[in-house]
């Protein structure tokens, strides 16, 4: 058996969802591949073959693959996926995007953000908002799945050393075209990679209360989230939300201010090592997950917390 991971990268560095990715391949036995697809990459493919525990990594080099285009990026897995027993990607917009055509073209039932390999043939994936874990085996000759980074560790980025293969790259499909791209900038970490999250909800009021949490998350290097009732609300913006319909995290810490803890949210945190729980409210769902609970009003409490920070 072999098994092969599409990275996810943005032409310049390896992103980090792509390690705990090759964790869950390595854990469906035999060697493990990665296939780096995109424009002048070569920092990528460095960088996947120091990854600990990947035998080869496979690079398809193309202008085509710039933008990451799934229709290219699905053919290109596709060309090389008679080679392999299992084919994975990070349960991403992009891993989301690439697998269910590549299962399609194969005629094969995908596996969809598996949280544990029981077997090379047997998964474990959350249903119903995490509330319940279905166990899944397939009979198919190769198995499609996506990866939920959270339900894994990373492996190491360093230490390996694979042997790098240049791939013929397929020709561009011609079924879409990339327009445009607005990414958002911040001088905080990532909201999926960061080790601390400080997460505001409804309680905040406005999205100018947001500014109270500021202060909290520079003092721990923290990213900053919400729930889907704040987003909604147009409190921040979109690529802040925290849960099923948003992002999953699991950071060390996890700061949930204002938020009431409806199933929705808590199934996008609640594998957070830490959880803190700040509401006025002492029946707030939230309480159940959080370890540590403090019962009082937010405008009061974030400020004291900054304080006794120093």
């Amino acid at each position: 058996m072999v098994a092969l991971v599409i990275a996810e990268h943005d032409n310049a560095a390896l992103k980090a969802v792509t390690l705990n990715t090759v964790t869950a391949a390595a854990q469906c036995g035999g060697d493990v591949h990665i296939l780096v697809a995109g424009s002048n990459c070569g920092a990528v493919a460095e960088a996947a073959a120091k990854v600990a525990g990947v035998a080869k990594v496979l690079v398809a080099d193309a202008p085509q693959f710039a933008d990451g285009l799934a229709e290219n990026v699905a053919e290109q897995v596709l060309a090389v996926a008679g080679n392999y027993s299992h084919i994975l990607a990070p349960a991403s917009a992009h891993g989301k995007n690439v697998l269910p055509r590549v299962a399609a073209k194969l005629d094969v039932a995908q596996i969809s953000e598996i949280t544990k390999v029981d077997s090379p043939d047997t998964f474990e994936r959350p249903i119903y908002a995490g509330n319940a874990i279905a166990t899944v085996q397939s009979t198919d000759n190769v198995k499609v799945i996506t990866v939920r980074g959270t339900g894994f560790g990373a492996a190491a980025a360093e230490g390996g050393s694979a042997a790098v293969e240049t791939v013929a790259a397929v020709a561009d499909s011609g079924k879409s075209s990339f327009v445009g791209r607005e990414v958002a900038k911040s001088d905080r970490p990532e909201l999926t990679g960061a080790k601390v999250v400080v997460s505001g909800g409804r309680g905040m009021g406005s999205g100018d209360n947001f500014k109270i949490l500021e202060p909290l998350a520079d003092k721990l290097g923290a990213a900053m989230g919400a729930s889907r009732a704040a987003v909604d609300a147009g409190y921040v913006p979109n690529d802040w939300q925290v849960g099923q319909t948003g992002k999953i995290v699991a950071p060390q810490l996890y700061i949930a201010v204002g938020i009431s803890g409806a199933i929705q949210h808590l199934a996008g945190m609640k594998d957070s090592k830490t959880i803190v729980a700040i509401n006025k409210d002492p029946e707030a769902p939230i309480f159940s997950v959080a370890d540590y609970g403090i019962v009082g009003d937010l405008f009061e409490v974030v400020p004291a917390l900054v304080k006794e920070l120093g």
